[in-house]
């Protein structure tokens, strides 16, 4: 008999030591708003501990458009909020490029509270062949409120 264990498309990926992707060498990124002192690069490139903030508040978009197909292994994303109640939606998507459909890899929810839920960290093993395009969509509260969403990290392998 001739065996072999399945990957799940989608699953938690082990902690470990990752070789994290250079962004700013292998991708051009688009963002809906950002607030001053709170760029984007902040959360893709690690080098500060602010991360990135959106200036407006609503549904905000990050999109990475990396200049060669690549093979994603892992997904990792943290997002604070020490200071605002509110019930945040994610969708992270991928693309083999701009003519195809998005595949969507995961939708998420998470409730924020100061008093105690304040860091979602979202860390997944994916296997992905052809990325193009990685598309993070954040509507920042459920409930409509003014809120603005702020992603402390995004980091791919």
């Amino acid at each position: 008999m001739r065996k072999r264990q399945l990957l799940s498309a989608i699953g938690t990926a082990p902690a470990s030591d990752q070789s994290w992707l250079d962004i700013d060498r292998i991708a051009s990124v688009e963002v809906t708003s950002e607030q001053e002192g709170y760029p984007i690069e902040s959360a893709l490139l690690g080098e500060e501990k602010r991360g990135w903030r959106a200036a407006n508040p609503g549904t905000q978009i990050i999109r990475l458009t990396f200049d060669d197909p690549l093979r994603l292994g892992r997904v990792r994303l943290v997002f604070d909020d020490g200071e605002h109640t509110r019930t945040q939606e994610f969708v992270l998507r991928w693309s083999t490029g701009p003519e195809d459909s998005f595949r969507e890899i995961v939708r998420q929810q998470w409730n924020f509270s100061p008093e105690g839920s304040v860091l979602e960290i979202e860390d997944y093993a994916v296997e992905l062949f052809g990325v193009r395009i990685l598309e993070l969509i954040i509507v920042p509260d459920k409930n409509g409120s003014e809120a603005r969403t702020s992603l402390k990290s995004l980091r791919l392998a």
